[in-house]
């Protein structure tokens, strides 16, 4: 199976203000560092990691809006660097960034994110209605953002990052913000866009997603991919003696890591 999205060597650092460098004792932060894997054709990879550790960093990198210090992505063969414009056709991008105007409608904004991406008229409603109906959006669709719950407007940007039907899915924690039955929904969702063959990078802190969700994953600690495998021989055959769960295999790289030891190890499947 063909890689459909390869992250190359990332590298990014953060000039930090006056006040973080004291705390920092530095004038930069290092959010990546050398980050490499890929993702297959069709399948849903994990980006599994702590707050902070780079996860957000890469993702937006990966979407085209910022710029890595070094390093490239590549989206079916171009290159976010080279080809921005076109990596950005193929990706839908849910990212808790993404800030909703109050006074707007579910309705207006679905017109106008459509419109920016070139969907043909005849197209919009159809995939409007098919959309709203899927995520509980209909009833909602001509009130304003502010009076909508958390819930329902994670629910209207996860709509908004794939009005115009993407291959490549890149969710940054995807059910935040969101009650059991509203994640239940981006769970089977996530299966469903799998099932039609799109690709999805899912990052995330939340193990247990990861568990109902992912084909392969790879743990990310201070901007370093330090583990990378298939969800099965990841939770059972991993080198920490009989760790089976995703939260306790993390816990014992964090622990290597934190002391000093840690190494890259890519998953022999």
């Amino acid at each position: 199976m063909e890689d459909f999205l390869v992250i190359s060597s990332l590298e990014k650092k953060y000039r930090l203000n006056k006040r973080q460098s004291i705390i920092e004792h530095s004038k930069t932060k290092t959010a990546l560092n050398g980050l490499s894997f890929s993702v297959k054709k069709g399948e849903i990879f994990g980006l599994l990691g702590p707050n902070g550790a780079g996860k957000t960093t890469a993702m937006r990198i990966a979407a085209g809006l910022i710029k890595s210090d070094h390093g490239d992505v590549f989206v079916n063969g171009w290159s976010v660097k080279d080809n921005k414009m076109e990596v950005q056709r193929q990706i839908g991008f849910l990212s808790e960034d993404l800030r909703l105007e109050d006074f707007f409608t579910p309705d207006y904004l679905f017109n106008f994110f459509a419109f920016l991406r070139e969907i043909p008229k005849n197209t919009i409603e159809k995939r409007k209605d098919m959309l709203f109906k899927r995520f509980g959006i209909n009833k909602y669709a001509h009130k304003k953002i502010a009076a909508l719950s958390n819930g329902m407007r994670q629910m209207v940007s996860l709509v908004l990052s794939i009005v115009h039907d993407p291959p490549l899915l890149i969710f940054d924690e995807p059910t935040n913000g969101l009650d059991i039955v509203a994640a239940r929904g981006v769970i089977d969702f996530l299966k469903e866009m799998k099932s039609q063959g799109k690709t999805i990078i899912l990052s995330t802190h939340i193990f247990n997603l990861a568990e109902k969700t992912c084909d392969r994953a790879g743990i990310i600690i201070d901007g370093r991919l330090v583990y990378s495998n298939s969800l099965s021989e990841m939770t059972f055959n991993h080198p920490a003696n009989g760790q089976t769960d995703l939260e306790d295999i993390f816990f014992s790289l964090y622990d290597e890591c934190g002391s000093g030891e840690g190494t890259n190890r890519e998953g022999k499947e």
